[in-house]
């Protein structure tokens, strides 16, 4: 058997990019990110970078996550601390043209988080916006201030956004993922409105409260109430331990 011989495979690089989700002002937004460097220096772009050396693909995922948000991620088997998201692999993209640099290789990750404060640019990048992900999908990059012409996200970065908006879409319906996208105690509305925001529909009140009150598993009363909302005051819950929903919430046809 011949030995290996690395010099005969050409070189390519590994990066990882993230589509971080929140919900603001009852709208599913996505974390996008001014590019300050080349290629496609001044267009917007999901945040990210290169894999070093000495760390594997996870960490790299929670290291970019960490700069870019200042969100540390967690297991997504246990709950979320105050400061943590939901980080998980989403998939990988390997088109030869992707990135005129080189051949690169990105395997991209899905954060969720509840509502997140105005982002940080950090790396290479030189400003930072959450936008609402109908117009990143629908227009791609018209984020920027009125004036601007809209232009395609940097590199394939609009299919991995949608990638990564079908993923949680998709994945509310049968798994307590929601519950990522809410504080550590919240109410049946606030839930409510989350799965609005990510499906881009509006629910039923009365039905959607005897769904998920009713659904092991999914959701614990803390024993406190707020009236944060107005009106009469509304029972607190957290997220159960139910991984899965069992009868799932399966989204409205439109």
């Amino acid at each position: 058997m011949s030995p290996y011989d690395p010099s005969a495979f050409p070189p390519f690089a590994v990066t990882v990019d993230l589509v971080v989700l929140t919900v603001r002002r009852h709208a599913l937004c996505a974390l996008v990110v001014r590019r300050g460097e080349s290629p496609f220096q001044g267009r917007w772009a999901l945040p990210g970078g290169f894999v070093r050396e000495d760390e594997d693909l996870g960490l790299a995922a929670a290291r970019e996550l960490g700069e870019e948000t200042g969100l540390h991620a967690h297991d997504p088997a246990a709950p979320a601390p105050d400061n943590g998201a939901h980080l998980e692999q989403l998939g990988t993209y390997g088109d030869p043209r992707r990135d005129p640099r080189m051949r690169v290789v990105s395997v991209a990750h899905l954060a969720l988080a509840p509502d997140l404060p105005a982002p940080r640019a950090g790396g290479d990048a030189n400003s930072a916006r959450w936008a609402p992900v109908e117009t990143l999908l629908h227009h791609e990059s018209d984020v920027g201030r009125d004036g601007e012409q809209p232009v395609p996200l940097a590199f394939d970065h609009a299919r991995i956004l949608a990638d990564g908006v079908e993923r949680a879409r998709s994945k509310i319906e049968y798994s307590s993922l929601a519950t990522a996208f809410c504080p550590q105690e919240f109410t049946v509305g606030e839930l409510r409105r989350v799965y609005e925001a990510v499906w881009g529909v509006a629910l039923d009140p009365r039905n959607f409260h005897r769904k998920v009150t009713g659904t092991p598993g999914f959701l614990v009363p803390s024993g406190g109430t707020t009236t944060r909302q107005g009106g009469r005051p509304a029972q607190l819950f957290r997220a159960g331990g139910a991984a899965l929903l069992n009868p799932p919430m399966l989204r409205p046809e439109v």
